[in-house]
């Protein structure tokens, strides 16, 4: 299990205009037909978990990236263009509600054979992780689950900056790693990077996980009186703890210690006596704040502080539905989206002159392009 990035976007009002999106479905449709048919449907899944290779997609279909719309439209594109039938993978979930109706469609899947209580765990844990395991100020809002036949997955949800209104998008993939916390993203860039982050998933994390699985196997009452200790300190007097200059500066609410934990899972922790920082995670009852707290109580009583470092870096972008650079030719991609679909049914026809052609366009893209293969 793998997140392999994040993407910062600016919050924009409204809906995609019909027009746009009656194109965007088609021409998505054919494009993900394309990768499939020559590198089956784990690569599509690959490229997919990929934040620049997936903004890049946004650009294509005529939808710029530089706004929460690219992650939300460009995911309803692609959950209405795939099927099993074309594409051998479909996507499930989407924004607000339909985010939370995953679970069910997820152990629907089990009519086509999918191990969809399993696909449930999965689902759960990476929307757990982007919650409590990365604070980061957002608040997650979508969350869309992409699967194959053969339970190949890849996630893409996303959060929301209420103070900001920055929407902040994270890709999970099955590729690569076994691990949910143990730095699982290989791909990170942002619009902004934040100047304090909760990062429980970096390596330099690693002492305070340790520590945080040793404080839950003490006594609660113990664990209480250590909180108690550090809860004194609040948003004002907390920085000479964490900072060495010594200069006052505004904390964000996720590097102050919580108002309150959750003492009831603590004790059940304490009586299941976890083994590993996934257990603890997964437990019910360990939201962002006892987690948060945990992790203060290690840095601050026992010396393990965990990673304040945003695990993201830039990247920039344009294009869009406002007209900004410049407007959608709907002529030009129309005649765009006849093509691919008449090279799509050439080639099931045995005539592979036309799909051989595709590829020989990539000899006219810049050099750098070539290299970097995020081209479409």
């Amino acid at each position: 299990m793998k997140r392999t990035g994040v993407a910062d976007l600016k919050l924009h009002p409204g809906k995609a205009p019909h027009w746009l999106v009656k194109r965007m479905i088609p021409m998505a449709s054919a494009l993900c037909e394309f990768i499939v048919d020559e590198f089956g449907t784990s690569e599509l899944l690959l490229r997919l978990s990929d934040p620049v290779w997936f903004q890049a997609l946004s650009n294509v279909l005529g939808y710029d990236w530089d706004s929460s719309g690219s992650t939300t439209v460009t995911c309803g594109v692609l959950k209405s263009a795939l099927s099993f039938k074309n594409h051998d993978m479909v996507g499930i979930g989407g924004k607000g509600l339909a985010s939370k109706k995953v679970p069910e469609q997820l152990r629907a899947l089990e009519d086509y054979g999918l191990d969809g209580a399993n696909l449930v765990e999965i689902s759960k844990a990476v929307a757990k992780v982007d919650n409590a395991g990365v604070q980061d100020g957002y608040q997650l809002y979508q969350h869309l689950f992409f699967v194959d036949s053969q339970e190949n997955w890849t996630v893409v949800q996303q959060g929301l900056d209420h103070k900001n209104n920055d929407a902040r998008r994270y890709h999970w993939t099955a590729e690569q790693t076994k691990s949910y916390i143990d730095e699982p993203h290989t791909g990170l860039i942002s619009g902004q990077v934040k100047d304090c982050t909760l990062d429980l998933t970096s390596k330099t994390s690693s002492d305070c996980r340790k520590v945080s699985i040793d404080i839950v196997k003490e006594d609660p009452a113990r664990v209480r009186r250590y909180f108690e200790d550090i809860k004194s300190y609040g948003e004002s007097t907390l920085i000479p703890w964490l900072e060495d200059d010594g200069q006052t500066c505004t904390l964000p609410s996720y590097k102050v210690v919580p108002t309150r934990m959750n003492w009831t899972a603590v004790r059940e922790a304490y009586e299941t006596q976890p083994e590993d920082y996934e257990s603890i995670l997964f437990m019910d009852g360990f939201g962002p704040a006892t987690i948060r707290g945990l992790s203060l109580i290690a840095e601050m009583i026992f010396g393990a502080p965990p990673s304040w470092s945003d695990p993201v870096r830039m990247c920039f972008a344009f294009g869009g539905k406002d007209g900004v650079p410049f407007p959608v030719p709907r002529k030009d991609y129309d005649r765009a989206i006849e093509f691919m679909e008449q090279a799509l049914n050439d080639a099931k026809m045995g005539r592979r002159d036309k799909v051989l052609g595709l590829k020989r366009l990539r000899n006219f893209a810049p050099p750098i392009l070539r290299n970097a293969e995020i081209a479409v």
